[in-house]
């Protein structure tokens, strides 16, 4: 009986992986996403990989290599009847935005923005993606992401901005309109200040302690710029993402800056350069696609 129960387990382990299996189609994956690829050991998860060897990553006097960590990846696995991919994108800062908008724009949902490395020159950056759907479809949109990370490797750092920040000539009576409530001038800041509300320990904690959205403006009504952090809840991240990303408000970081809050509250850190009052509209836009 116990052999029985023994080689029983053996079979449905192995039926349930080729099962997984049966839906993925390696071939077609490497061809839709133009890159090489290997399966598990377990034969549930296909993983194609693009090692960053055209970067020259430096920190500390130690050369990064692809081996330790510069390697871009998506994973794919069947869920039930469709695909679901993860993945993360090994991105220089001159990257982020391109390839981020890529993902949004081709139905894949950025999860984060952030670094692995300390004192690396230059500055690298890492963005988390997932998605599910059919096999093709996935494919295909992963592909278009990677397409975007080798379009625009050699893209040049952003000139320096020509703004003033000692002095502040923006209408701030007007900023003021469009968030719905008043900011501060300090030192030539104009800072506006929106709480969210979450609990931790049976407490409240809201404005005061850090869980809130923030904005800085400097600069004029014509040259101006904003930047700060969105409070969201899990599920506000992908319309505040593509709000901002539809306004070319630039995404510095996506991550958590609390633990075991209820509910979980995720922190967008975000740069933008334009006139002030499209800028200000921008972050108005993102705000309306949060939950009350």
């Amino acid at each position: 009986m116990k052999i029985f129960v023994q080689t029983l387990a053996i079979f449905l382990v192995s039926f349930i992986a080729n099962v997984a299996f049966a839906h993925l189609n390696p071939t077609e994956i490497e061809r839709l996403t133009k890159l090489k690829g290997q399966m598990n050991a377990g034969h549930t998860v296909f993983k194609v990989k693009y090692p960053r060897t055209d970067l020259h990553v430096m920190a500390q006097g130690i050369r990064i290599t692809p081996a330790m960590g510069l390697t871009a990846w998506a994973a794919f696995t069947s869920v039930g009847s469709h695909v679901e991919v993860m993945g993360d994108l090994v991105l220089t800062e001159n990257q982020i935005n391109s390839v981020m908008s890529a993902a949004l724009d081709n139905g894949l949902k950025v999860t984060a923005l952030h670094n692995h490395y300390i004192f690396e020159t230059p500055k690298i950056m890492y963005m988390h993606i997932e998605g599910m759907g059919p096999e093709p479809e996935v494919a295909q949109n992963v592909g278009k992401v990677f397409a975007a990370l080798k379009a625009t490797a050699a893209l040049p750092p952003p000139k320096n901005l020509q703004i003033d920040q000692a002095k502040n000539q923006i209408d701030t009576k007007a900023i003021d309109k469009i968030f719905g409530t008043p900011g501060h001038l300090v030192n030539g800041v104009y800072k506006i200040v929106i709480g969210r509300t979450t609990f931790m320990h049976g407490h409240k904690f809201g404005k005061f302690m850090g869980v809130n959205t923030w904005a800085a403006f400097i600069g004029s009504n014509e040259n101006a710029l904003v930047e700060g952090d969105f409070a969201m809840r899990e599920n506000e991240v992908q319309n505040v993402l593509k709000t901002l990303r539809k306004y070319d408000i630039n995404i510095a970081a996506i991550h958590q800056h609390m633990l075991g809050e209820k509910p979980r509250i995720l922190f967008l850190h975000y740069w933008g350069v334009g006139r002030a009052l499209d800028l200000a509209k921008a972050l108005k836009a993102a705000l309306r696609t949060q939950n009350k």
